[in-house]
């Protein structure tokens, strides 16, 4: 059994009397695909948003690799190796692939990002961003405006500009979230291929999403645990089966 990564315990968020997230205890194991799935208003972003401090919780605490982070700022988090994406795609629509995955390795310089350097100086990232680009599959698309792909392909060069932040702990927010298909299919793959060697959870709304890719499911409810197991053992849980087929509003 691997060692466990981030941990929580009794974490609690309460906006003005109402309960997002309810006591909710959670563990991951270091180098595992972990799922925190459950309908629509379960309190899965919310807690995704506490786990990575753009919100603080009311109360509970958080650790990750033994240390508790709960007071600290989104920006210590990610310097800790705890690097998260957004649902909504985050790129920089004008400028290129390449050169999208470039800034994010700038990181490795210790300063701002040098949007003015000379392109020679800044070609010195360059191999390292086409081995990530190839990773999530856009090598074809190199050269093309990030504005220019399509949805699905935005989000796997956010994966690829996450990754470029060498994080431990990769957190996804809903990463197949308005996708076709195929496009689901495509970061469904991408997810097990940039898997090695790191931990990774993922916040997703649907059981068939996870299936065969997650080592472990969570599944909230109005803010709390309902049930935690393999895919087998959640999906044919009946009060989760109940909670998907009747909560279109929970």
């Amino acid at each position: 059994m691997s060692d466990t990564i981030l941990e929580t315990a009794g974490l609690t968020k309460e906006f003005r009397g109402f309960v997002a997230v309810d006591g909710v205890d959670l563990r991951v194991r270091a180098g595992t695909i972990h799922a925190l799935i459950g309908p629509n208003g379960a309190g899965k972003t919310t807690c995704f948003n506490l786990l990575t401090k753009f919100l603080q919780p009311t109360r509970g605490t958080i650790r990750f690799k033994g240390r508790d982070i709960t007071g600290l700022k989104p920006a210590e988090i990610a310097r800790l190796g705890l690097i998260r994406s957004f649902q909504i795609s985050a790129v920089f629509a004008h400028l290129s692939v390449l050169e999208n995955v470039r800034v994010a390795l700038q990181r490795a310089r210790g300063g701002s990002f040098d949007f003015w350097r000379s392109d020679e100086v800044l070609h010195v990232y360059d191999d390292r961003a086409r081995e990530l680009i190839e990773d999530v599959g856009l090598s074809e698309y190199v050269e093309v405006q990030a504005g220019d792909l399509s949805y699905g392909r935005k989000r796997a060069l956010e994966i690829a500009t996450t990754l470029a932040l060498d994080p431990e702990m990769l957190l996804l927010d809903e990463p197949t979230a308005g996708m076709t298909h195929a496009d689901v299919e495509r970061i469904v793959a991408l997810i097990r291929r940039v898997r090695a060697g790191r931990t990774i959870l993922m916040v997703e709304h649907n059981l068939s999403v996870v299936e065969g890719l997650c080592d472990t499911i969570t599944v909230l409810t109005r803010g709390s645990v309902l049930a935690e197991g393999d895919y087998d053992a959640v999906s044919r849980n009946p009060d989760v089966v109940a909670a998907y087929l009747g909560s279109a509003d929970a």
